[in-house]
């Protein structure tokens, strides 16, 4: 066998200068290790200890046999069951238990370790194993799926290395960042990049905001920290985006400011205390702001005020909430955030315009409620048209209770909508309850239509509920 070198030849003519000339200038071509290099070098060596594998084991399950869920990789007659079902009586084999790997660190030198809700949720066991190959057998202290945060415990019989939280409200897009974690089980991998954003919502829910980077994150990454160049904790890798599975750039990871609360919390009693207003609450767009007379499109709009709330009788619809407690409120997803991390019982202040005045208003923070309910937007009998481009049925106590609307909810059903119509191109939809437009309750078909003949040409305010949720809309009225 033969091995081929690459070589660089010289004429014969060539002098000792010459050939000096060109060693120095292949020297010079030598990358010698840079400050920025061991810096980051340096920053890796000293954080690396407090990085851990998570290994959570769930229990083995019985293999469905019939319909879509059935599945039985690898068995001879898979196929045939797939299409047909399996015979009556066949035992169906057990999966094994699932092992999930997933990435954590560090957070205090008692053992009190951060990774994913998603990465422990429903296991039977977990196991941390930390940089030095040791593993302990970890409790869940607890876990908040709102924000995919999990805190476990382990009993090292000694302190461990813990890392810094930093304050991930003052980081810059651009920034250089450092992910460390897992991936598909090669343990303490290291990969760099940019914030490539912050302030990210990807539909995790209202209590989660995201820092995105380019910097690569797999599968196994999940729950292990984003640092930056001082080697603090900005946030925690949790989701990517990716057509194909693996890493394209875009990995998003909890902020710490959001991890520090949320950890704050679970240590104390297992359980998450978030803040609570009682509204509804969406974005002011510019036909809003248009059809509310504001200029800017700013600001979290109140669409409802839940009955017992902390907001009743405080805050009312149209209210644009501008500042909670001093902060800024550029956008509905900023209150949540905001409001769920200020502790209940807190005497609060928020800055809102009302009737295109600012106002000072001070309520106390409740305890965050969660509820949910199944509607049947099924709605029979429409006997009125309007100019909206609308049909609208009165909304009966009978078709009320059909589609799961409360008592309080008044106004008329959309039972059908004009293609291209101006209700249908402001987003409006069948099974939605026109409440108020403008500034007239719309109880009846025949106030709606006199609230219309009372607009001018222009986007008209709609207040609508959909679904159990008040919202406006701005329509285009001819």
């Amino acid at each position: 066998m033969s091995i081929r070198k690459s070589s660089l030849l010289m004429p014969r003519t060539a002098s000792w200068v010459g050939v000096s000339a060109l060693s120095a200038a292949l020297l010079a071509t030598t990358a010698l290790p840079s400050k920025a290099d061991e810096a980051l070098a340096d920053l890796v060596e000293s954080v690396s200890p407090s990085v851990v594998t998570i290994v959570a084991e769930q229990k083995a399950r019985q293999i469905p046999t019939q319909g879509q869920n059935f599945d039985f990789e690898g068995h001879p007659f898979g196929d045939f069951f797939k299409r047909f079902g399996a015979p009556e009586g066949f035992d169906a084999p057990q999966r094994g238990p699932a092992q999930g790997l997933g990435s954590g660190f560090v957070l205090d030198e008692a053992g009190y370790i951060i990774t994913n809700h998603h990465v422990v949720d429903n296991a039977e066991s977990v196991t941390v194993r930390l940089s030095d190959d040791r593993t302990f057998e970890a409790e869940v202290i607890g876990t908040d799926p709102l924000t995919d945060i999990a805190v476990l415990k382990i009993d090292a019989g000694e302190d461990l290395q813990a890392v810094e939280l930093g304050d991930s409200d003052i980081i810059r897009v651009g920034e250089d960042v450092v992910a460390i974690g897992n991936p598909f089980g090669l343990n303490s991998t290291v990969t760099t990049g940019i914030v490539s954003a912050k302030g990210r919502n990807i539909s995790q829910g209202p209590y989660a905001e995201f820092i995105q980077t380019d910097a690569a994150i797999n599968k196994g990454n999940s729950g292990g920290p984003l640092f930056n160049m001082d080697g603090e904790v900005i946030g925690v890798n949790s989701a990517i985006y990716s057509p194909t599975g693996g890493s394209v750039g875009l990995g998003f990871a909890v902020t710490s400011n959001i991890v520090d609360h949320i950890a704050s919390d679970l240590r104390d009693d297992g359980q998450v205390s978030r803040g609570w207003l009682g509204v509804s609450i969406q974005n002011v767009s510019p036909e809003i702001a248009a059809a509310m007379g504001i200029d800017a499109s700013t600001g979290a709009l109140v669409s409802d005020v839940v009955d017992g709330s902390p907001s009743e009788g405080i805050l009312k619809q149209g209210d644009v909430i501008l500042t909670f407690n001093d902060e800024p409120v550029e956008s509905s997803s900023d209150l949540p955030i905001l409001v769920g991390t200020t502790k209940v019982g807190t005497d609060s202040t928020l800055t809102v315009l009302r009737d295109g005045k600012e106002q000072q208003l001070e309520l106390t923070v409740g305890q965050y409620q969660s509820a949910s309910a199944d509607i049947d937007t099924s709605v029979d009998d429409a006997i009125e048209g309007t100019a909206l481009g609308v049909t609208v049925a009165p909304l009966t106590d009978a078709n009320r209770t059909e589609m799961g609307l409360s008592e309080n909810v008044s106004g008329v059903v959309v039972t059908a909508l004009e293609a291209g119509s101006p209700a249908a191109k402001a987003g409006l939809q069948r099974g939605d309850v026109i409440v108020k437009l403008g500034s007239q309750n719309t109880t009846t078909p025949d106030a709606l239509k006199a609230a219309l003949d009372s607009e001018k040409t222009g986007p008209a305010l709609v207040l609508i509920n959909r679904a159990g949720n008040q919202i406006f809309v701005a329509v285009e009225i001819a």
